[in-house]
């Protein structure tokens, strides 16, 4: 029987990915992502915020360094992975990491665009238009995976 290991969060990144150089030039980016739900609790409106630690390897390293930054809100597909370590003083550790193969940039097009026009033909302020753009980065375009659908 076959499994899936499959994460989809959408949150805010809780500070600007930090890059990492390793052996081989390869590059890995890391950032915590707040996840937010609201609920109601005897009348009252409790929000609740989960952290997550998110991992990114290779190109999508480089992507995510040079579109993220704090408080960007963010779709992210993954999986879920716990390693083992030793700290300093020789005590095992785990850590549960989501590592990132794809990402959304989510919410208005004059967030993505830093010379972004203040007026719009009408004259009208862009930010008075609601209009969402979402930017796709994927670790690997595989347009043919062998799947019928």
């Amino acid at each position: 029987m076959s499994s899936v290991n499959r994460v989809i969060l959408v949150g805010h990144l809780g500070k600007d990915p930090e890059v990492r150089h390793l052996d081989g030039n390869v590059r890995v980016a890391s950032f915590p992502l707040a996840t937010s739900e609201t609920f109601n609790r005897d009348g009252k409106k409790v929000e609740q915020t989960e952290w997550h630690n998110i991992v990114m390897w290779r190109g999508l390293a480089d992507v995510a360094a040079k579109y993220l930054t704090k408080g960007r809100l963010v779709y992210i597909e993954g999986r879920l992975r716990t390693r083992s370590y030793e700290d300093r003083e020789g005590i095992r550790r785990f850590a549960t990491e989501i590592v990132a193969e794809s990402f959304n940039l989510l919410g208005r097009r004059s967030d993505f665009e830093s010379n972004a026009s203040p007026q719009t033909a009408g004259g009208a302020a862009a930010d008075s238009q609601a209009e969402e753009q979402q930017v796709d980065f994927t670790e690997n375009n595989e347009e043919n995976d062998g799947l019928p659908f």
